[in-house]
């Protein structure tokens, strides 16, 4: 019973999101967007949930309510624009959490009896000749571990561990004397040239060790030239190619699709 102008927005009883589109009313469900983890249920009247406090375990939450959880584990939390954070008490060095919320850092933690020695909470410790190895007394149990070692950028045959060592070092790469190829085992001095199997391509060894292959780059000056065996271009002037077959240059021969026809090999 209301008149609504074209492109009208509004929403309805039951949260539907409705437009005025080409004389037609078009409806969908409102879709909510809640910026929180923790949002309180939508008000009276409206469709989405609000940020303005928080729902914390089906308690809820003004803005800024400081509290504690409910199984009494010293644990803080704070309500903050729809979102709950919580914090865990840190306790200094030789004491630990207690369930009084009042004293939560009140205990004494056990100590470690380790190798016939006695540890306080906390001590940290090489065991005995191994000073690659640390272990730590924590509540009354030990835990140790290996020093760690940075990520060395080394082949393993390149890698050596001192007297005394926890960790390898890199050693000093030898100077290159040639270029070693994997895939054949084959090592070149520096400064030599060969072909890796294609006559196409030549190959250097440089003074650091590496190859550097360059291709040859063929211009065919005839159209039925000779192709010879392990070399890289056609040879123009050594005869000519036809229908499969190698005539020599000056040489007459039927042609092969009209054997009224007479062909000649010639140079040019």
């Amino acid at each position: 019973g209301i008149p609504r102008k074209p492109g009208a927005r509004w929403t309805e009883p039951g949260c539907q999101s409705c437009t005025c589109q080409g004389g037609r009313v078009l409806c969908d469900a409102v879709s909510c967007s809640v910026p929180c983890s923790h949002p309180l249920p939508a008000p009276a009247g409206g469709c989405c949930p609000t940020c303005t406090g928080c729902l914390h375990e089906g308690v809820a939450r003004a803005e800024g309510d400081v509290f504690s959880l409910s199984d009494g584990n010293c644990t803080v939390c704070v309500c903050l624009a729809g979102n709950v954070s919580c914090l865990f008490p840190e306790c200094p060095p030789g004491s630990c959490p207690s369930p009084s919320p009042s004293d939560c850092c009140s205990c004494t933690p056990e100590k470690c009896h380790f190798h016939g020695r006695t540890y306080a909470h906390g001590a940290r410790f090489s065991l005995d000749g191994d000073d690659c190895t640390t272990c730590v007394c924590q509540g009354g149990e030990v835990e140790c571990s290996f020093t760690p070692c940075p990520m060395l950028d080394c082949p393993q045959h390149q890698r050596h561990l001192g007297p005394g060592q926890c960790c390898s070092t890199c050693r000093d790469p030898p100077a290159p004397a040639g270029c070693f190829l994997d895939d054949n085992g084959v090592e070149f001095p520096v400064g030599q040239i060969w072909s890796p199997g294609d006559p196409c391509e030549l190959c250097i060894c440089q003074a650091d060790g590496s190859v550097s292959c360059q291709r040859t780059d063929c211009v065919e000056t005839c159209p039925y030239p000779i192709r010879i065996p392990g070399q890289c271009c056609p040879d123009c002037s050594a005869g000519c190619t036809y229908m499969g077959r190698i005539f020599s240059n000056n040489e007459t021969f039927p042609s092969a699709l009209d054997p009224c026809l007479s062909c000649i090999c010639l140079v040019r």
